[in-house]
């Protein structure tokens, strides 16, 4: 039986990002640097390290910075030689990530489910049945192969990755089997376990968005939630999002000591 291919990584990258406005006003918030690099390339890194090198980047607000950034990285990171009497630009060979990167425009008020939704239609390449996603705002130190192989494990149609509540955040109740039986995106009160993101998708989840105006975490997830078909991927590691300039601050004096996200060696 021939083997599947990895499936591609999805991060939406389309939000205004109101709550860093200092920052969002001029880029999109997974363009927001820590220690010179984009949020983005930090997340991209992490699923590379694990051998997960295609991406879907679900481009809204601003998609244009995110287009440019990628249509211009290898300029911007290797050694460049210019000829001007010859009228010629060479990037010097070094080494480089083997990123395949498809920049899709979901939209600027289109909503998470809705982001999906459009990948869909969009037709990206078939490959494998299921899609690893995440947002383009959250940094952690998680075993992709980990949460990979556990997902292929249970059978089930889609697989959420979960972390102690910082605190305001919504709870994701979880039975002893690890099936998630309550889904609530930022309830009053709760004790659970949160939505991390990180998550690996089967593909049919992807048909069950209807519209623009469709909520991965207030519609999606409790729908798989209910029907048994969600399950809960415990991570014990660091997780922080990135939502306000003070989170940017903490992940940048973290980049300048030991950021713990940074599992890759170069």
């Amino acid at each position: 039986m021939a083997r599947q291919p990895m499936p591609f990584v999805v991060i939406l990258a389309g939000g205004r990002g109101t709550r860093l406005a200092e920052e969002t006003g001029v880029r999109p918030k997974p363009m927001v640097e820590i220690g010179g690099r984009p949020v983005l390339w930090h997340i991209m890194k992490l699923y590379g390290h694990h051998g997960f090198n295609d991406f879907a980047i679900c481009l809204g607000y601003k998609g244009e910075v995110i287009k440019d950034y990628f249509v211009n990285y290898m300029w911007k990171t290797q050694d460049v030689h210019v000829d001007l009497k010859a009228g010629t630009c060479q990037a010097t060979p070094g080494a480089i990530e083997p990123w395949r990167v498809w920049l899709l425009d979901t939209g600027e008020a289109t909503n998470t489910g809705g982001r999906l939704r459009r990948l869909h239609h969009l037709g990206l390449p078939k490959g494998n049945d299921s899609l690893m996603m995440t947002y383009g705002d959250g940094l952690a130190d998680v075993d992709i192969h980990l949460l990979w192989d556990y997902h292929q494990s249970h059978g089930k149609l889609a697989t959420v990755t979960c972390a102690a509540p910082p605190g305001r955040f919504g709870s994701i109740q979880v039975d002893s089997h690890g099936q998630v039986t309550d889904f609530e995106e930022k309830p009053v009160g709760g004790d659970g376990r949160v939505n991390a993101g990180y998550f690996v998708l089967n593909r049919r989840v992807l048909e069950m968005i209807r519209g623009d105006n469709s909520s991965f975490e207030h519609e999606v997830l409790p729908a798989l939630a209910r029907e048994g078909q969600l399950m809960a991927h415990h991570h014990s590691g660091f997780w922080k999002p990135m939502d306000t300039a003070r989170d940017r601050d903490d992940l940048q004096a973290l980049w300048d000591t030991n950021a713990p996200w940074r599992v890759w060696s170069t």
